[in-house]
């Protein structure tokens, strides 16, 4: 009888009798809270896939020179006019480091394609900002084949301490029994450089150099850019 009156009232009276139905299905699956967590994590997850941070568990970006420099280079690009000479010559320094670290990203993808984790690739090169030391199985002999890695071939673009976000990949590689097949396989694809192919490196970043550019742009940026307009004439 109750669901028949029902039918009743929403075909031939007004919709007050439904309306408390209507509340209901109104009423969000997700509170305010839960959703604002889940835009968190996808921005931390865009921010780990965008800038690879060195040391991913390091939220101030400040316990690595190479994560603090790109962090620091990030903040005063944000507080710097857009479109003025000094926001692109920024952007072209972020995007610099942001490119070296993505080569050597692929570098690992491609050894473990050809290991045969076609499929796998991109989830073993996640690391997100959670990842924490204590999770890890076999930190030890992860550091150790981290630190063969980083002497004994080229996978890496620098001589600086290699980015700690591959010792958690290491880990992963260990637990399936693929850790030194990888290491073999760097070897074989990225022998070690000597001196002179080092510095002929175009992706090679002079973290110094960046820092220089980032104060000057802070002191004097919107000086230069008055002055380029003042020279070039407004634009047609």
């Amino acid at each position: 009888m109750g669901a028949a009156f029902k039918r009743f009232c929403v075909r031939f009276c007004c919709c007050c009798c439904c309306e408390d139905d209507d509340e209901e299905e109104k009423t969000p699956l997700l509170s305010h809270d839960t959703l604002e967590y889940f835009d968190r994590e996808a921005k931390r997850r865009r921010d780990q896939e965008t800038n690879l941070w060195s040391e991913p568990g390091d939220p101030s970006h400040s316990e690595r020179d190479d994560d603090r420099t790109l962090y620091n280079l990030l903040q005063t690009r944000a507080q710097t006019q857009r479109g003025s000479h000094g926001y692109r010559r920024l952007s072209i320094d972020i995007e610099a480091m942001r490119d070296m670290r993505r080569e050597v990203r692929d570098k690992w993808k491609m050894i473990l394609e050809n290991l045969g984790f076609m499929a796998e690739a991109e989830s073993l090169l996640t690391v997100s900002a959670t990842a924490s030391y204590d999770r890890m199985r076999n930190a030890a002999t992860a550091r150790t084949l981290l630190h063969t890695l980083h002497t004994e071939t080229s996978i890496f673009n620098s001589k600086e301490p290699p980015p700690e976000r591959y010792l958690f990949i290491l880990d992963r590689l260990i637990y399936l029994d693929a850790a030194e097949d990888f290491v073999a396989k760097a070897r074989r694809f990225y022998p070690p450089k000597d001196d002179d192919d080092e510095e002929e490196n175009p992706l090679a970043i002079n973290l110094p150099l960046l820092l220089s550019r980032m104060n000057q742009n802070i002191s004097g940026g919107e000086d230069e850019d008055d002055d380029e307009d003042n020279a070039t004439g407004p634009e047609d």
